[in-house]
């Protein structure tokens, strides 16, 4: 048996979670966006259905949308028919982000050893840049180990879905 949708529950548990990503950095209106259409039905919103939940102008919601395009937590498509945009939350849309973080990773550690390497041995600058390269380089490393945990954990949890759908069927 299925839970019945609370929409009212979910635009305000949807709005909290907006602004906890606003209270870790995110750019407030850019975590409003991105949970509202994350908590939507079909995962994909225009910008007026955006604007009007959020309660919040045409210009606010394209400088948000743009902001989760770049970090590619959302992608654009065209409505069929209408020359309409809507954007849409991928169901693995912090997988794709932290693969492209991992891209941003290797080129930052690239950089960083030739700062590293013009910095002088011995120097303040060379241990501090020693160590910010370390780090990324052991974050680098962890976020292939994570995503070859999580490509076989989403299979599971796919496949546990697949059973709770067969079930309730």
């Amino acid at each position: 048996m299925s839970a019945q949708r609370d929409d009212d529950a979910v635009r305000r548990y949807t709005e909290q979670f907006g602004n906890l990503l606003a209270d870790t950095g995110w750019p407030r209106m850019a975590g409003r966006v991105f949970a509202a259409i994350l908590s939507s039905v079909s995962g994909r919103m225009t910008a007026a259905e955006l604007s009007e939940q959020l309660q919040a102008s045409p210009a606010a919601v394209s400088g948000a949308v743009n902001y989760l395009l770049q970090l590619r937590l959302a992608t654009r498509e065209r409505e069929p028919g209408t020359r309409r945009d809507v954007y849409v939350v991928q169901d693995d849309a912090w997988y794709q982000t932290m693969m492209t973080e991992d891209a941003s990773l290797t080129r930052w550690s690239d950089s960083l050893r030739k700062v590293l390497d013009a910095s002088g041995e011995g120097t303040d600058a060379y241990y501090r840049i020693r160590v910010s390269l370390a780090f990324i380089d052991f974050i680098s490393g962890e976020v292939k180990g994570l995503s070859e945990r999580w490509i076989k954990r989403k299979a599971e949890l796919d496949a546990e879905i697949v059973a709770e759908q067969a079930q309730g069927s």
